[in-house]
């Protein structure tokens, strides 16, 4: 069983991220703040820490810088849950070494949702993933849409890899356009669109009806589970 430590200073947080992580088949410790966090981290060396940013005693940058630079640390990810939005606090956290970011107020099952898809690129990812009858195959770096198969460029296969990941998941833009196309691509939300724009001409039967790849309004895109 993998063991998630949840390190925020509000019980009620924990209590609802604890609730659904355990249904979802993980052991689940709690800290409330930084130091409890630290002492944690240390004695259980948990599988993945999800970690809020304003916390009392020792902050989430400052839990991150001492995880990243303790070797027997190190390789824990780290995803960060904050109230705060400012792109620039991201950065600075991803910069630090955590591994992705969830902005307050969140769904739980997007929290499950991450923690699952972070533990299995630890793992390793499968040599094949599949999504109804689209079929990547992350080695041969070839996609195969009901059997056909699919030239993608490097850009448009990082970007289907993102969705293939996680099926059904609904994605931001800033998600796509962070592990997809890269934290400093200059022009990125018109060139995601772009992209997306590429990859239904390839993918789908009437790109017109994109049945794989699907558009959220006012969120980002999704791609179809059962997509056929």
């Amino acid at each position: 069983m993998r063991r998630i430590l949840v390190v925020d200073d509000d019980k009620e947080v924990v209590r609802l991220i604890r609730a659904y992580l355990e249904q979802a088949g993980f052991e689940v410790l709690a800290a409330y703040d930084g130091e409890t966090a630290v002492h944690v981290l240390r004695r259980e060396r948990p599988d993945l820490l999800l970690l809020d940013l304003m916390l009392p005693g020792r902050d989430g940058w400052d839990i991150t810088r001492l995880v990243r630079a303790d070797p027997t640390l190190a390789h824990t990810p780290i995803i960060m849950l904050t109230a705060r939005v400012d792109d620039t606090d991201k950065i600075v956290g991803l910069e630090l070494g955590a591994d992705d970011y969830v902005t307050k107020p969140y769904n739980p099952r997007e929290v499950v949702a991450r923690v699952r898809a972070r533990l299995r690129q630890q793992d390793g990812a499968p040599p094949v993933l599949r999504a109804g009858d689209l079929e990547l195959d992350v080695r041969r770096r070839e996609v195969r849409a009901a059997g056909r198969l699919i030239d993608l460029t490097p850009t448009e296969f990082a970007l289907l890899l993102v969705f293939m990941e996680q099926p059904g998941y609904v994605l931001t833009r800033d998600e796509l356009m962070r592990r997809g196309l890269g934290l400093n691509f200059e022009g990125v939300e018109r060139t995601l669109d772009s992209h997306i724009r590429n990859l239904r001409q390839k993918l789908e039967p009437d790109p017109a009806a994109p049945s794989y790849i699907q558009t959220v309004y006012g969120v980002g895109y999704r791609l179809a589970e059962s997509a056929a």
